[in-house]
């Protein structure tokens, strides 16, 4: 009898928390849908890379973008 009557109070919780589990849920932050990724031109080599994995060098508030750390030191910075 005992047994019996945890079973109809936990299936009970149950029925009353789900909903409100699912609705926390459903108001967790989705990750934003990423972009497609533009091609930046490496100013020393002039090949395309995807902005994303280019290397990143700022030079008096300028942003340039290389394709390897090698192409980045060979830069003159201008």
């Amino acid at each position: 009898m005992r047994l019996l009557s945890i079973v109809l109070w936990m299936a009970v919780a149950i029925v009353l928390l789900l909903p409100l589990v699912r609705r926390l849920l459903s108001r967790a932050p989705r990750p934003p849908r990423s972009l497609p990724d533009e091609l930046v031109k490496d100013p020393v080599c002039q090949t395309y890379i995807v902005k994303s994995r280019a290397v990143r060098r700022t030079n008096a508030g300028q942003v340039r973008y290389f394709c390897s750390e090698e192409c980045a030191r060979l830069d003159a910075g201008g």
